[in-house]
């Protein structure tokens, strides 16, 4: 007999992961299918950090920010063990585009929508302890401005959700490579590759959440379903073998282009990152590359002059993608919300996810869920995830 499911989803990142932790305790029948192992894409290659976005603020994308900032909230609530409020620091100097006025309302707006809760203050540090801010440059410096957000180990915390989706009664198999899908009225065919065999299974939504290869995936659906304007954008870190930052987590502007780069503490080390570079090859190969991380230690060499790093090298470059809208113009100005594609509007048999936060992955899970709801059978619910706790697998 074929085996059945009420939804099966096809990516074992933090999105896949989330929607099958959602559906499992809302008592549904649950397979997520990934074609390597958990986190091995973006959901390991991304700046580490739980945070409501701040540069968003720049762009209008308040409604994304707010939903970032309540999500923060929660994780550091739910995943105590996981995700920590560190404390930011951003250095203004004669030349940083952004001035000390601008700075000051966007950080009383991030406190205002995170409801002045834990973690929501702000300040400025007095010029008197700017030299005990890790070497930071001090010429042409006129404000420092602190702030909290919060850091995590994301592989640490998508293996952690999907634990808890498991023990939730969510089946799990991987390597398990999606090989395509057949859509009939009220159900999906479902097939893969798995121990060297092909296997089917029916599904009455079929979840898409690969990520950079969701577009992929969606092609291999049949009756051809639509698939949007959508973009790759590489990120890359660098993490050095440098002491790391002691007092928290910096927020500078690159002097090149005025983009956001974090530096920050990680694994006893200095991680610096990200950029943005447009990404058109196979999502397999995406790799730092020369320019990038020349980039990257250019910003470094600016703020933190005194960090040794000539002749040493990055102990490790870590590239990930960013599916963003398709457009014209820089990949910062566009948005990061997550799109939802559906086949049909009425009992849809596939939603595909593209793009999101790492953040909000809880939100976008429970987004998913609420869109293929009529194509689902009702279930009773066996756990309120707002009230589980997540804990290192």
């Amino acid at each position: 007999m074929t085996p059945a499911f009420d939804l099966v989803i096809v990516g074992g990142g933090i999105h896949g992961a989330g929607v099958a932790q959602r559906s499992a305790a809302a008592g549904f029948r649950v397979l997520l299918l990934e074609k390597t192992a958990t986190a091995a894409g973006t959901s390991s290659r991304s700046s580490k950090l739980i945070h409501g976005g701040l540069r968003y603020l720049e762009t209008g994308q308040l409604r994304l920010v707010r939903e970032s900032l309540h999500e923060r909230a929660a994780l550091l609530r739910l995943a105590p063990e996981l995700v920590a409020l560190r404390r930011f620091h951003v250095p203004l100097y004669r030349e940083t585009r952004r001035r000390p006025w601008v700075l000051a309302a966007g950080l009383a707006l991030y406190a205002g929508l995170a409801g002045f809760a834990r973690g929501a203050g702000f300040g400025l540090v007095p010029a008197r302890a700017w030299e005990s801010l890790d070497g930071l440059a001090t010429q042409g410096l006129e404000r420092v401005f602190w702030y909290h957000d919060a850091q995590t180990d994301d592989a640490a915390l998508t293996r952690a959700v999907l634990a808890s989706a498991q023990r939730l009664g969510a089946e799990a198999i991987m390597p398990a490579a999606f090989v395509g899908a057949e859509l009939r009225e009220a159900q999906v065919v479902v097939r893969y590759a798995a121990g060297g065999s092909l296997h089917e299974c029916l599904a009455k939504v079929l979840v898409n959440a690969a990520g950079p290869w969701a577009a992929q995936v969606a092609r291999e659906v049949s009756p051809a379903i639509a698939v949007p304007d959508i973009e790759l954008v590489q990120g890359t870190h660098l993490v050095l073998p440098a002491r790391p930052p002691s007092q928290g987590c910096y927020y500078v502007e690159s002097p090149r282009d005025g983009r956001a780069i974090f530096v920050m503490p990680w694994r006893g080390e200095l991680m610096i990152g990200t950029t943005e570079l447009r990404y058109r090859a196979d999502p397999d190969e995406v790799a730092a590359t020369a320019g990038e991380t020349h980039y990257l230690l250019g910003v470094l060499r600016r703020y933190f002059p005194g960090v040794a790093v000539a002749g040493t090298g990055p102990a490790r470059a870590f590239a990930g993608l960013r599916v963003l809208p398709g457009g014209t113009g820089h990949a910062f100005h566009r948005s990061r919300e997550t799109h939802f594609a559906l086949d049909r509007e009425a009992a849809p048999r596939v939603v595909s996810i593209y793009g999101g936060k790492l953040t909000t992955f809880r939100a976008t899970a429970a987004q998913a869920l609420r869109r293929v709801a009529g194509a689902l059978p009702p279930a009773r619910a066996v756990a309120d995830v707002d009230a589980l706790p997540l804990t290192p697998a």
